[in-house]
């Protein structure tokens, strides 16, 4: 199937490429054309990745801030900070500091900044 991708992307990265000219070593950093199909078709598989990653993180928010506002409806508090550093821990042991970022970001996306 990826060598499908492949075939169908170094079509297109062959020829033009909407650059002036198809300039192909503009758009992919090289005028090979096997090299450039191979960009072209993981580049492909990247925008799908962030697509998903994009929904997956408007998705999280979403179920975090009814989490919230389903504690603070029923009297309990705005934040559990040791459900926070859970997270934390959890994205850092996965992935180092930068994991911890990411889930700093993941957490402030989901209850709003402190």
């Amino acid at each position: 199937m990826m060598a499908d991708v492949v075939e169908q992307s170094g079509e297109a990265a062959a020829g033009s490429t909407g650059t002036p000219g198809g300039n192909t070593a503009a758009r992919f950093g090289t005028d090979e054309p096997a090299a450039a199909a191979r960009i072209a078709a993981i580049r492909e598989r990247i925008d799908e990745i962030d697509r998903t990653l994009i929904e997956l993180w408007q998705e999280r928010a979403e179920l975090s801030r009814e989490v919230g506002t389903t504690r603070m409806a029923s009297g309990g508090t705005r934040l559990v900070l040791s459900r926070e550093r859970e997270i934390l821990e959890r994205f850092r042991e996965a992935l180092g500091a930068d994991g911890t970022q990411l889930a700093l970001l993941l957490l402030r996306a989901g209850r709003g900044p402190l």
